[in-house]
């Protein structure tokens, strides 16, 4: 049974991708507002309006959705919502759920680039089209307006914007100060640590940016703040919030020695290092592989531990 909790409804919704169920969060602020959608599916809507009517009120009754992140299970279903319903994001969102052709074809090229340079075979490179057919579940909406860190959300006073990019470049999470409560989209979730997803850079940007070093800082940064709850974007919620941090850091950092420890040993693709990470899940969730790996090697880089070579593809190594 779907209830209200200090003002904020947790709604929890089927997806259908292997992540499983998401949660929105519905807040009773000076305007109605809903914290992410889900994914543009029946299923979805129809379990949005069934819980949605167990706080005796009506899809129509939302004022306004904000997005965590672009993501399609987060944003998907603004489909299926009326057309001057309000919605806020951050400024990296627009381009993912209201996507261009141009967009697309930017998209595919960048990733065909990248994976050459990961040393893909050919065989995966009918990967890129992965992006249009992902895009099945995506929205094609705007944005009613921006949320950029330190901002308070229109007929949201009590809360306020932190930027946490890693998972995706558009994430945002919402604080409230006076009880400690955060609704963080996916930067924290207690059973699984998020992907860190590879995104082309972003506007203007001629550098791709480097996802799990955002997403360490993300979660260090949340450490400065008094938090007491973590509403996530799957599964419960988060008390434990420092030790889960530290947990996740120290998980992140044994993943990626280990990988440094094959470098020492001989010079290796990206392809090869994901192999070797995912044996038996690679060829399914490629991009998902991937984009863990190159996290590990960002992170070797940034400390100092690897280089690499310019090379077609580029070979990584250990420094001695």
């Amino acid at each position: 049974m779907t209830e209200w909790n200090d003002g904020v409804a947790k709604i929890t919704l089927p997806t259908p991708f292997p992540v499983g169920d998401v949660n929105v969060y519905l807040i009773r602020g000076e305007r109605l507002t809903l914290v992410d959608v889900g994914p543009k599916t029946e299923k979805a809507w129809n379990s949005l309006t069934q819980q949605l009517a167990d706080l005796d009120l009506q899809p129509q009754d939302i004022e306004q959705v904000i997005l965590t992140h672009h993501h399609p299970d987060h944003c998907g279903l603004l489909d299926f919502f009326p057309d001057e319903l309000d919605v806020y994001g951050h400024p990296l969102n627009e381009r993912w759920i209201q996507p261009t052709e141009t967009f697309l074809q930017e998209q595919e090229a960048f990733f065909k680039e990248l994976f050459e340079e990961f040393g893909l075979p050919n065989e995966y490179f009918p990967l890129t089209s992965f992006f249009r057919e992902g895009h099945r579940y995506i929205c094609n909406r705007p944005l009613t307006g921006q949320l950029v860190e330190g901002m308070r959300p229109l007929g949201l006073s009590e809360w306020q914007v932190i930027e946490t990019p890693g998972h995706a470049q558009s994430q945002i999470a919402l604080y409230r100060e006076k009880d400690g409560v955060l609704i963080g989209g996916d930067l924290i979730i207690a059973h699984i640590s998020p992907n860190p997803l590879l995104e082309p850079p972003a506007p203007g940007e001629m550098e791709r940016p480097k996802p799990q070093l955002q997403h360490n800082h993300s979660m260090q940064k949340l450490l400065s703040y008094p938090i007491q709850v973590v509403k996530s974007g799957h599964g419960e919620d988060v008390y434990e919030l420092a030790e889960l941090v530290e947990k996740r850091l120290i998980r992140q950092h044994e993943r990626a020695m280990t990988v440094n420890s094959w470098l020492k040993e001989e010079q290796l693709t990206v392809f090869d290092i994901c192999k070797r990470l995912f044996p038996s899940v690679y060829k399914r969730e490629l991009m998902l592989t991937i984009s863990e790996t190159v996290a590990q090697l960002d992170y070797l880089a940034s400390i100092g531990e690897i280089s690499s070579k310019d090379t077609h593809p580029v070979l990584y190594y250990a420094k001695l």
